[in-house]
């Protein structure tokens, strides 16, 4: 689908360890562009030298002997204000990382291709809408227009149907379609659940873990090893960072072959001291048990939470370099009585996936081509933080609950947890537990200058309207005193517009390649920059944006959901409630005889 004005449609898989770029033929199939070296993927790592900046596979090269100066698996840091690990003394905010790896991607792809500008980039499903924006931002800095975001299980479903022949050259079916997605990769796990009819992609479920992928299962091995080593000679040779780079590549050599082979042995040499450690098969498997297990019960939550089962399945993807090992095959086979389908390369295909979205948006203005439809789901709870009237701790309440079909809109009733309270915050959150814990602060809406003697139990609606392109948002009213304000939330977190133009002009000119006694100056933190517009009092708070946004007209009482009298915002902070303990997994049954895990020990609980 590159047509004869010269659109070149690219899509580009950015790994947690491997990246992938690749472009339609006239023809509409996707090919994987090679790299300068000849390689089809590219290793997702930055080397720091002196004077010049490496980017793959020389840059992996060159890891073990200068580990301070290299940047691996920036992926798991998108959405943090700074790499968290500090590579040739500074931090590095994590987008300008995958930008580099972006820009190598697109130049190396340039001198096949010729000029790239416009390109689709998939994410994990399971991404946030910090870590989404910041995948922007990143194309943004390599000089990438990026038309679309997509997620990677959508992606592969694009591929393996059009390869398959179910889906056709412009993304439909000839009939109903459940696909079930299970991305494994190096850095990141992802399950999906999508129905495919016609040329509509519906995703109806989906789940996965940003820290979970194939080098947890490298660790693995390399702590067996390092168990050994000390054994034999006293020494832990993962308290020196080169020795820990050099067994960490070890362990990923086993783990492959161990994907072919039943056994291998790992050769180890760090300070003259050498070992020799046998490992099979079942080894392997007893060791990682755990992590099998867990994508386990994910893909089982996901499945319970859409009400399906394996039989409502017709086919059983698999996707991502990790997921080629045996266990994870045997594992989803047990479960679920299908086959799997391994007919395309694990480490392409969502890259494949992601050219043929990008042709398509390129070339949905010609009459050949039929857009397709993607339908996605929220795959984090959003909610708002007040106090449980009961207890008087912090308390969660749901708005919209995750894998909702977008787009949604909710709302609920709530009260003034005071006597004379001036102001009403509504603290809007994602993800988290009921607790308001390991949840991201999404944005505040606010309504000041309230009426003295305001009465307690004062009735608060508030309104969530989550929109396709990621938009949130959110109207707080008190209808009794005709008093509101609304916020609208635009993947607000991350950079700046000026940091990410500052950071682009550094990667343009080569600013990045330092001297040890050049210092770079510190980027500071940026608060999340939102739209409100608050129609009593000044701005909510600092850091945000005052400006004039379309707000919602009132709700009827029928349409909201009433939540008092056991939930109330409150104006002072409240103390933290105790940790509680955690609740065991609640897991759905195999419809076959099922997995047996292969964990060295069984925590009570589990569902195993």
């Amino acid at each position: 689908m590159s047509d004869q004005r010269g659109k070149v449609a690219v899509g580009i898989d950015l790994g947690t360890t491997r990246s992938v770029i690749a472009y339609l033929d006239n023809t509409g199939r996707p090919f994987t562009v090679q790299n300068l070296e000849g390689d089809a993927t590219t290793p997702s790592v930055v080397f720091f030298d002196q004077s010049d900046i490496v980017i793959g596979k020389e840059a992996l090269k060159v890891a073990e002997f200068e580990p301070d100066r290299v940047a691996q698996f920036a992926k798991r840091h998108l959405g943090k204000e700074a790499f968290s690990i500090e590579v040739a003394g500074r931090h590095f905010p994590p987008e300008v990382i995958q930008a580099l790896i972006l820009k190598k991607l697109k130049d190396d792809a340039t001198h096949r291709l010729g000029p790239i500008d416009k390109c689709v980039v998939t994410v994990p499903a399971y991404f946030n809408e910090p870590r989404r924006k910041a995948t922007q931002d990143a194309g943004r800095m390599a000089g990438l227009n990026v038309v679309d975001i997509i997620n990677e299980p959508t992606a592969a479903a694009l591929a393996y149907g059009v390869q398959q022949g179910f889906v056709n050259a412009e993304g439909r079916t000839e009939e109903l379609e459940t696909v079930l997605v299970y991305d494994l990769g190096g850095g990141t796990f992802d399950v999906t659940l999508m129905e495919i009819e016609g040329n509509d992609y519906r995703a109806i479920g989906t789940a996965g873990d940003v820290y979970l992928g194939g080098i947890d299962w490298d660790e693995r091995i390399a702590d067996h090893v390092a168990e050994q080593f000390q054994i034999q000679h006293g020494v832990d040779p993962r308290k020196d960072p080169s020795s820990q780079l050099r067994l960490l590549a070890e362990a990923e050599d086993a783990k492959r072959s161990l994907s072919q082979r039943e056994e291998v042995t790992i050769r180890f040499t760090a300070d003259a001291n050498r070992v020799q450690v046998p490992i099979n098969r079942e080894q392997f498997e007893s060791m990682c048990g755990d992590l099998i297990d867990r994508t386990m019960f994910t893909t089982r939550r996901v499945l319970k939470e859409a009400d399906r089962s394996w039989h409502n399945l017709s086919r059983l993807l698999l996707v991502g370099g990790s997921s080629r090992m045996p266990m994870v095959q045997n594992m989803l086979e047990a479960e679920s009585g299908l086959k799997v389908d391994r007919s395309l390369s694990a480490d392409e295909s969502v890259g494949h996936g992601a050219a043929i979205y990008a042709g398509i948006l390129l070339n949905a203005d010609t009459p050949s081509n039929n857009r397709i439809s993607v339908s996605n789901v929220n795959s984090h709870d959003l909610g708002i933080m007040g106090v449980d009237a009961a207890t008087g701790f912090p308390r969660r309440s749901v708005m919209i609950g995750r894998n909702n079909a977008l787009p949604v809109r909710k709302a609920k009733r709530f009260s003034t947890g005071k006597v004379g309270q001036k102001s009403v915050a509504v603290n809007v959150v994602e993800g988290g537990d009921e607790q308001g814990r390991h949840s991201t602060a999404v944005g505040k809406c606010v309504v000041r200058d309230l009426p003295d003697e305001l009465p307690k139990g004062t009735p608060v609606d508030v309104i969530f309207n989550y929109k396709v392109d990621g938009r949130l948002e959110v109207l707080a009213q008190l209808p009794s005193i005709k008093r509101k304000a609304a916020l609208t939330i635009e993947r607000g977190s991350g950079l700046s517009d000026a940091e990410i133009g500052m950071w682009k002009k550094r990667i343009d000119e080569g600013i990045l390649k330092f001297e040890d006694d050049s210092p770079i100056e510190e980027t500071e933190p940026v608060p999340m920059p939102v739209k409100t517009k608050t129609e009593t009092g000044p701005s909510a708070e600092k850091g945000t944006t005052q400006t004039t946004v379309p707000v919602a007209g009132s709700v009827e009482p029928s349409d909201v959901t009433d939540q008092r009298p056991d939930f109330s915002f409150t104006e002072p902070a409240v103390p933290e409630p105790p940790e509680p303990s955690p609740a065991p997994p609640k897991t759905e049954k195999p419809a076959n005889a099922g997995w047996k895990s292969r964990r060295k020990q069984v925590q009570a609980g589990d569902d195993a």
